[in-house]
């Protein structure tokens, strides 16, 4: 049965029903429903319709949506939730730079009660902006016990997803080429692997959230231990996931030292495939790029960070034409600075249009199912589109507010519009983790107050005051002189 004749099953009963909505389904013949339902009962959706089809199932609960958009969550295929008590850090420093004199001085001296602070954070921010499922990538405090209070926050907060833990190991060339802190590179190889193995094992394949291997950057990371740690995951038939090609030098970086491009090097050894989830991947050859198509090998596209930084565009268009996946990452609240994919939409469409001066290099629906069934094959799971059988992650949008009137176009008013603060519901596996733009598992109010006291903390003992000082982008009168 296809996706459109399973849209079109109905059912008797269900648990919670969404009513007289715009319903968003992302499939084949009928990708809107106006008028339309959705009935959920544990943990899927069972029917999907228009009332004027017929009768609608019974319901324990039955939730009026006139007015409001009910479309899929929206999947995040990259994540540094720890990094949320850096907001605003760092602002004009190059990549390089960010990394050495910001980020890693802040990842090696998190405490774990910080960590928490910051990923319980993020992790409010990101359901209450429609976020359903997340890959974190976790390489700030990466001990067995704060890995796995990750990932359990994550789960109590409302989101299903990976942790992938940061795998660092030894202190590589590039990465002192690089002028990494070597404190960062403190844990050895075999330490490193044991530790993710046993938070994997606490945590595997079909958890709610479940633990992937996740070296840090496939750049400056081990050659061995990151082969290692693709072994790891696939014995135990998970995924891993790690950053790739970011910044404009570092492929240049890396054919120095071993003799050929980072993702050409991954595809030599094998370590591309369906399981395999890169970041960024903004500076690829053609070789490259053939190599992560071919293998169908799933890339997280940042559009937002990527600008911030600024490392580049990626290759968009040639990627998916070679036949990568492709989902979007809203990157640590560091670089991204919002819990928000529907920032990062809107991002990926009019950042493609102006690297190519072309209106046709990306499109508003293109981005819409990016973000949602683009995610979900990243992460491998049965979601991203309204169709009976899919798990039930679903949100629910106010379309009745001005910035959303008028209404013509539905996934193009979603991406160009709508802001994560327009989302009323957030439903996950059928639970309603978000209720009039409200958490219901945790006290938001609780996590807020926490996270502010705790970067006071941090930025005092790390020493980060004075990366909060402005930093004002350099005239062309005033930097002519030391521009020559």
């Amino acid at each position: 049965m296809d996706l459109d004749e399973r849209a079109r099953t109905p059912t008797a009963r269900c648990d919670l029903l969404l009513t007289e909505g715009t319903v968003l389904t992302v499939v084949g013949e009928r990708p809107t429903i106006d008028r339309g339902f959705v009935a959920i009962t544990g943990d899927r959706i069972v029917a999907v319709g228009s009332h004027e089809d017929g009768s609608l199932p019974a319901a324990d609960r039955t939730i009026s949506c006139r007015g409001r958009v009910v479309m899929p969550g929206l999947v995040d295929c990259h994540n540094h939730m720890f990094q949320s008590l850096g907001r605003t850090l760092g602002e004009g420093l190059t990549g390089w730079e960010w990394l050495s004199r910001f980020m890693w001085p802040y990842a090696a001296q998190i405490t774990h009660e910080e960590t928490m602070a910051a990923v319980y954070l993020g992790a409010v921010e990101a359901v209450l902006a429609g976020t359903t499922c997340v890959l974190d990538h976790h390489y700030g405090r990466t001990d067995e016990a704060t890995t796995l209070a990750v990932a359990a926050a994550l789960e109590e907060v409302g989101l299903r997803g990976k942790v992938a833990r940061g795998i660092a190991g030894p202190y590589t060339d590039l990465a002192r080429h690089q002028g990494l802190p070597e404190s960062a590179f403190r844990i050895p190889a075999d330490e490193e692997l044991a530790i993710t193995e046993m938070c994997m094992r606490a945590r595997p394949k079909g958890s709610k959230v479940e633990i992937w291997p996740g070296p840090i950057n496939a750049v400056y990371t081990d050659q061995d231990l990151l082969a290692a740690s693709v072994e790891l995951a696939r014995s135990h038939g998970v995924g891993w996931h790690t950053h790739c090609s970011a910044p404009r030098g570092d492929p240049e970086a890396y054919r120095d030292a071993y003799g050929m491009r980072p993702a050409t090097w991954l595809h030599s050894q094998g370590l591309l495939g369906p399981d395999t989830v890169l970041a960024h991947t903004t500076w690829l050859d053609e070789a490259e790029i053939e190599a992560i198509g071919s293998t169908r090998t799933a890339v997280a596209h940042c559009p937002l960070s990527n600008q911030y930084v600024p490392y580049g565009v990626m290759p968009l268009r040639e990627l998916l034409d070679a036949g990568a996946t492709i989902g979007l990452g809203s990157d640590g609240s560091a670089c991204g600075h919002r819990q928000d994919l529907f920032e990062n939409m809107k991002l990926l469409v009019l950042m493609h249009r102006l690297h190519h001066l072309d209106p046709k290099a990306s499109s508003g629906p293109q981005a819409f199912e990016i973000a949602t069934k683009g995610g979900a094959a990243v992460h491998g799971i049965d979601a991203g589109a309204l169709v009976p059988g899919a798990l039930a992650d679903v949100i629910v949008i106010d379309t009745t507010r001005p910035h959303l009137v008028p209404w013509h176009q539905a996934s193009s008013g979603i991406v160009y519009s709508a802001r994560g603060s327009d989302v009323e519901v957030n439903i996950v596996g059928g639970e309603i983790v978000v209720e009039d733009g409200r958490c219901t598992r945790v006290d938001q109010d609780e996590v807020v107050d926490e996270a502010r006291r705790r970067a006071g903390e941090l930025m005092d003992r790390v020493g980060l005051r004075d990366l909060a000082a402005p930093r004002l982008a350099r005239s062309r009168q005033g930097s002519e002189c030391s521009d020559r």
